[in-house]
């Protein structure tokens, strides 16, 4: 202890506020965690940091960032948090090991719903008190955000990054069409071929994933029925609407959807599962990242093809 800093003028509740608001990285989801208003949340946070002597977050455009002197302090607010829990636990007879608390992950809508959703599942039936929130979508991850504990991206991460980032797998895609689209406009058997069939893919500007950069297999090619959402892709492809460039996981389980006849070069794209220091080092995220480790590992060959991937339809073109 410094001597302009006195114990009693640190009052333990507001560290719970400090673990709250850098666990969520937003004073309104703090405030609801902690049951308590948004005003609450920022006017505790102002005394503990008038109370430290330190700014303890700075206001990033995704949400509150914890300033090096935050990420500090927090690991001991959240030993306080831990002593709360274990404390009510104890008093209602719960059991030691149980987890509490939220842990937020953002995720691509076709990975987070058809792999990340299942292992949550299944962390969730082992630790009912635990909250999990799931953030999907097209958007790249933001790798300074503290919006998120876990955070579950396509294709490298920039080599420079505060996070903790691991790859967890691959995925490859593949180019396929539905039965229908197939018998009518016949089956492309060249990269030539293909080129001269509209296609389905993502909104050009919100595609950042190098690996499956179209232009590198298909220069010539015509995007006519974009979104960045891959369920509304896959759904374009089942209704005929052309030729898309679709995870395997996601084709492989879709009814009447096949790979064309083309010897086009199949993308493998990495999955890489990043996580904020401060929270990679909770139970509750450690339990998290296992369950997602445990279900990639279990559905290797949903994700990848580990041979030639079956044959194309034949159609009468």
């Amino acid at each position: 202890m410094t001597a302009n800093i006195h114990g009693r003028d640190v009052r333990a509740d507001d560290l719970r506020f400090l673990a709250a608001l850098a666990d969520t990285g937003r004073p309104m989801t703090a405030a609801k965690v902690l049951g308590v208003d948004h005003t609450t949340v920022s006017r505790r946070l102002r005394a503990l940091e008038s109370a430290l002597g330190s700014r303890l977050f700075d206001r990033g455009y995704e949400g509150w960032e914890l300033t090096d002197t935050g990420r500090a302090v927090v690991e001991h607010a959240r030993a306080i948090q831990k002593a709360v829990d274990l404390a009510i636990r104890a008093a209602v007879g719960a059991e030691a090991d149980a987890l509490t608390g939220t842990v937020r992950i953002t995720a691509a809508d076709g990975f987070g719903t058809l792999f990340v959703v299942p292992a949550l599942a299944r962390v969730r039936a082992k630790h009912p008190g635990l909250n999990v929130e799931l953030v999907t979508g097209a958007r790249e991850l933001t790798l300074r955000e503290s919006t998120f504990d876990l955070g579950i991206t396509l294709g490298q991460p920039p080599p420079a990054t505060r996070l903790v980032t691991e790859k967890i797998c691959d995925y490859d895609f593949g180019f396929y069409a539905s039965e229908t689209y197939l018998a009518e406009h016949g089956d492309p058997a060249s990269i030539e071929d293909l080129e001269e069939h509209p296609l389905i893919f993502f909104v050009d500007a919100m595609q950042r994933v190098r690996e499956v950069d179209l232009d590198t297999y298909l220069p010539n090619a015509v995007v006519r029925f974009s979104s960045t959402n891959i369920f509304a892709q896959l759904e374009a492809t089942r209704r005929g609407v052309g030729i898309a460039l679709l995870p395997k996981f996601m084709a492989i389980t879709a009814p009447g959807i096949h790979p064309i006849a083309a010897a086009v070069p199949r993308p493998r794209v990495p999955v890489i599962l990043a996580s904020r220091r401060e929270a990679s080092t909770r139970r509750e995220v450690r339990a998290v990242r296992e369950a997602l480790l445990q279900e990639v590992h279990h559905r290797q060959d949903e994700l990848v093809w580990h041979a030639d991937p079956p044959a194309a339809m034949t159609t009468d073109a």
